[in-house]
C-alpha cells in the first residue's frame, strides 16, 4: 500500500486564514506508513481546517501540501484517488440501501462494475454491516452510520485515511471493532491520522500524536515515549485516614518543585505529575510514615497530561 516516499501525509509551514481570523498559522506534520498518527487539540486549535485541507476540499493560503507524493495543488485528482476522508457528520443518502450506497461511491471511484458487489459485500463484512445488505440508509442507527461512512472512505482501498471523530456515536463493543480495523490497516501499509477528543482511546490506537494549538504544531511525539516508565502523571491515592494522607503529603511534598497534591477527593488525594518511580518512591514514604494507603493508580494518561500541560493558559 506504500505509495511514493516515506509519509502518506507530508504538510510543511501551511496557513490558512478566513477573513481577519487566521485559523492555521504554519502548521507541520507528518503522517507515515504503516503507522496510526492522532491529531490532538483544543476546539478552534485548527484540526478540522487541517483535515479539510488535506482532503483537498479547501486550499491553503501558503505552504506544501502532499498526500501520497502528490502535491493536492498540482495533481488534487491524484491525491485524491490516493485518500479516504471520513469527516465529523456526513450527509448519507437516506433512499438508497446500504450497498447501493457503497456501490454508488464504488461507481464515483471507477472500481470495475464487475468488482462492485464483491467490493460491497465486504466493506459490510468489515464494518460487521452485513446483516444490513438491502436495507435502507434511514433505518441505521447513528453508530451504524457512522460505521458505513468508514466502509464508505475505504470503498477504492486508499493508501492514505483522514478520520475526524471516527469513533462517535459508537457503542463500546464498535469502539474495540475500530480499533482493531485501524491497527489492522496501519499494519497492512496504510498511512492513518485520526483526530478526536477520547484521548485514552487514541492512546491505544496510534503509533504518533501531533499536538496542534492555536493553528501551530505544538508537539510531536511517538506514543511509546509518552506512555512508557518514565512518562510523568498524576496519580491517585486512597486511605483508610484521609487526614493522616493529606498531612503526611504536605510534609512529603514540602520544598519539591513541580509537584502538586489535591486532598479534596473523597477518601484520598492525587498528586503529581510523578513517573511510576517517582510514584513508588512515594508510596514507600507513606507506608514508612504509617499512612494507611489502600490504593494508587494513575489518575489520568499521559496523553492527558501533555494535553493539559498544553492547554494550560486557557484557565
Amino acid at each position: 500500500m506504500a505509495g511514493r516516499g516515506e509519509f502518506g501525509v507530508e504538510a510543511r509551514g501551511v496557513t490558512r486564514s478566513f477573513g481577519s481570523v487566521q485559523a492555521l498559522g504554519g502548521l507541520d506534520i507528518t503522517v507515515p506508513y504503516g503507522q496510526v498518527t492522532a491529531l490532538v487539540g483544543p476546539n478552534g486549535a485548527g484540526k478540522t481546517t487541517l483535515l479539510l485541507i488535506l482532503a483537498t476540499l479547501l486550499a491553503p493560503d501558503a505552504g506544501l501540501v502532499r498526500i501520497a507524493g502528490h502535491d493536492v495543488r498540482q495533481s488534487p485528482a491524484e491525491a485524491r484517488d490516493a485518500l479516504g476522508w471520513m469527516p465529523d457528520t456526513f450527509g448519507v443518502y437516506d433512499q438508497l440501501t446500504v450497498d447501493e450506497y457503497l456501490a454508488f461511491f464504488a461507481d464515483a471511484y471507477g472500481l470495475p462494475k464487475q468488482e462492485r458487489p464483491r467490493r460491497v459485500r465486504a466493506l459490510l463484512s468489515l464494518v460487521h454491516l452485513e446483516d444490513r445488505l438491502g436495507q435502507p440508509v434511514h433505518a441505521l442507527s447513528r453508530g451504524q452510520k457512522q460505521r458505513l461512512g468508514m466502509a464508505r472512505a475505504l470503498v477504492h482501498r486508499p493508501r492514505v485515511l483522514l478520520l475526524d471523530e471516527p469513533a462517535s456515536g459508537l457503542d463500546p463493543r464498535s469502539r474495540i471493532e475500530l480499533r482493531d480495523l485501524l491497527r489492522s490497516l496501519a499494519a497492512d501499509g496504510a498511512a492513518i491520522l485520526v483526530s478526536s477528543h477520547i484521548l485514552s482511546e487514541l492512546e491505544e490506537i496510534a503509533d504518533r500524536v501531533v499536538l496542534v494549538d492555536n493553528g501551530r504544531t505544538a508537539g510531536d511525539h511517538a506514543m511509546a515515549d509518552l506512555t512508557g516508565a518514565e512518562a510523568r502523571v498524576r496519580w491517585r491515592l486512597r486511605s483508610l485516614d484521609p487526614g493522616l494522607l493529606t498531612t503526611t503529603l504536605a510534609r512529603v511534598l514540602d520544598g519539591q518543585a513541580g509537584l502538586e497534591a489535591t486532598a479534596d477527593l473523597p477518601g484520598g488525594a492525587e498528586v503529581g505529575p510523578l513517573t511510576e518511580v517517582g510514584a513508588a518512591a512515594l508510596l514507600a514514604e507513606l507506608v514508612a510514615a504509617d499512612v494507611p494507603v489502600t490504593g494508587l493508580a494513575p489518575a489520568g494518561s499521559a496523553l492527558e497530561s501533555a494535553y493539559l500541560a498544553m492547554t494550560e493558559n486557557r484557565r
